[in-house]
């Protein structure tokens, strides 16, 4: 799908994403170069935010998609969308850090929502977000997103998921209906 008013073509990843999509998210979460944006999480978390095998995995997964998003050629946001029965989790939501704050998030998010409700007949969005990150969690509130008080652990000791600077993360489950 093209979006000629963005100038943002949508896609499905392919295997020949993943090194792409790595320094993506990677650029817009973790170390020196995340603080170029708003969404960084430089300061509650250290190490990695994902790995090839995971977005490999992602990508194979017959019930997800991995929505990537180029502008002029180039990847410049991608999202990660998986069909869970009656909803869809939304999650590895990563824009350019040097193109945040120019409304490519809204564009992308309402992008995967129309995807979830049209194709898969999803009734609603979910996705977790890190308890602490009320910016990030506001953002999504804008959007029409609600907090559930659904809370699970971070997943301490295992790297994959970064080295945390704090000791009380976890997820909060927020939910959109679609319908």
């Amino acid at each position: 799908m093209d979006t000629a008013s963005t100038g943002l073509t949508f896609r499905d990843a392919t295997d020949a994403d993943v090194d792409v999509i790595v320094a993506l998210v990677e650029s817009a979460y973790r170390g020196e170069p995340s603080r170029a944006g708003w969404t960084t999480e430089a300061d509650i978390l250290d190490g990695q935010r994902t790995d090839p095998e995971g977005v490999r995995a992602v990508i194979k997964s017959p019930d997800s998609r991995v929505l990537t998003v180029e502008r002029d050629g180039a990847v410049v946001a991608c999202c990660q969308l998986e069909h869970r029965g009656d909803h869809a989790y939304f999650g590895m939501f990563a824009v350019s850090p040097a193109l945040q704050g120019a409304g490519l998030g809204k564009v992308i998010i309402a992008e995967a929502e129309w995807y979830a409700r049209e194709v898969w007949g999803a009734q609603a969005m979910h996705m977790t977000v890190i308890s602490v990150r009320n910016d990030l969690i506001a953002w999504y509130e804008r959007r029409g997103y609600r907090r559930t008080g659904e809370m699970t652990p971070f997943p301490y000791g295992d790297e994959r998921f970064g080295v945390p600077r704090r000791a009380d993360l976890q997820f909060e489950l927020l939910v959109k209906p679609l319908v």
